[in-house]
């Protein structure tokens, strides 16, 4: 059962890993071809300088973008969702109008009771 649990993370963290060291293994032939063709020598800390930049402007540019997204989303989306909390009031509002409506004389008390079992938030 634990396997299942994890087994997104899993497939994740592999899909990840495979592409990173793919990128850097791409980067160094890229690097090495072009180090080449400008006769100039193959150096490892020049490599590790340049393909670090690239990774990191990359995840910057990417994380960015999908925390907007996420962030962005949520707050403009949310706010005025079905699913938001100015949704469930109005329905309150409307169930203890109904109530009332139906049977005035003991709907105070039952959404006395209601709202003593369920407080809100």
């Amino acid at each position: 059962m634990m396997r299942s649990k994890w087994g997104y993370l899993w497939v994740t963290g592999f899909l990840f890993l495979i592409s990173f060291v793919g990128h850097w293994l791409f980067a160094w032939f890229d690097y090495a071809e072009e180090a080449r063709a400008h006769h100039q020598p193959v150096e490892i800390a020049e490599y590790l300088v340049k393909t670090g930049e690239a990774t990191l402007e990359n995840w910057q540019s990417e994380f960015l973008q999908l925390l907007w997204q996420v962030a962005g989303l949520m707050f403009l989306f949310a706010v005025g969702s079905p699913a938001s909390r100015e949704g469930d009031d109005r329905k309150e509002e409307k169930l203890d109008w109904i109530m009332r409506q139906l049977d005035a004389e003991r709907a105070g008390h039952r959404i006395s009771e209601l709202e003593e079992k369920y407080p809100k938030q």
